[in-house]
Order: C-alpha cells, then sequence, then structure tokens
C-alpha cells in the first residue's frame, strides 16, 4: 500500500469545521500572547493567556477530537487528556505566580489589597481599647 492509499478522505463540511475549530483555537493563543506583551501590570498580564489560551486549547482539542475519530472510525479521546491537564494546571500555576507576585509587592510597600489572613483594625477598636 502507498503513504496516499492510507490517508482519510473526509467530507468538505467536516474539513471545514476542523479547520474553524484549530484556525480559532490558534488565534485565540495568539491573542493571549499579545495580551501578555501588550498589558501593563504583571497581573493584568497573567491573566490574559491563562484565561484565553485555555479557551483556545479546548477549540483545537475539539477539532484534533472531531477530526481523528473520523479520520481512524473511532473515538479519538487522546486530545482530551492534554486539554484537561491544560485546564487543571493554567488555574494552579495563575494562583501561586499572582500569589507570589503579591508577597513580593507587600515586601515593597506597593499599593496592592491587603492580606487577608491578617485581620483588620477598625478605628472604632482602636479607640475603645
Amino acid at each position: 500500500m502507498t503513504e496516499a492509499a492510507t490517508i482519510a478522505v473526509l467530507p468538505l463540511w467536516l474539513e471545514i469545521i476542523v479547520a474553524v475549530l484549530v484556525l480559532s483555537g490558534a488565534g485565540l493563543a495568539l491573542l493571549g500572547s499579545t495580551g501578555l506583551l501588550r498589558l501593563p501590570t504583571f497581573f493584568e498580564r497573567v491573566h490574559a493567556p491563562a484565561i484565553i489560551a485555555t479557551l483556545g486549547c479546548w477549540l483545537i482539542m475539539h477539532g484534533t477530537v472531531l477530526y481523528f475519530s473520523v479520520a481512524d472510525r473511532s473515538l479519538a479521546l487522546h486530545a482530551l487528556l492534554i486539554a484537561v491537564f491544560v485546564a487543571i494546571t493554567v488555574p494552579i500555576m495563575s494562583i501561586f505566580l499572582m500569589r507570589a507576585a503579591l508577597f513580593r509587592a507587600r515586601q515593597m510597600g506597593l499599593d496592592v489589597p491587603p492580606s487577608l489572613s491578617q485581620p483588620k483594625t477598625t478605628p472604632s477598636e482602636t479607640e475603645n481599647s
């Protein structure tokens, strides 16, 4: 058998759907990457790729599952594992990076929200003591 005979021919409508999913996912990932470059503060920069690139990964995953499931005539869920791992690890990584940045900003005395783990004292509490 030649290599050309093993390539599955997909219907045009399916190729269009797969192309739209993959290209829109790649476009969203590119948009998240440009947000990483263009946004001014660290907290804005870490937010853009975390949200947008995850959605782009899911769109690419749907296109990949659709293509390989039809081409192989069986359900291909290997790409789903990649998307699940990205969906789990990206928010955790973002939280750790933002907490470390908040800690550094507080240590440097910058204007950031106060820590929630330390109790706040109101002026009335200090007057009564």
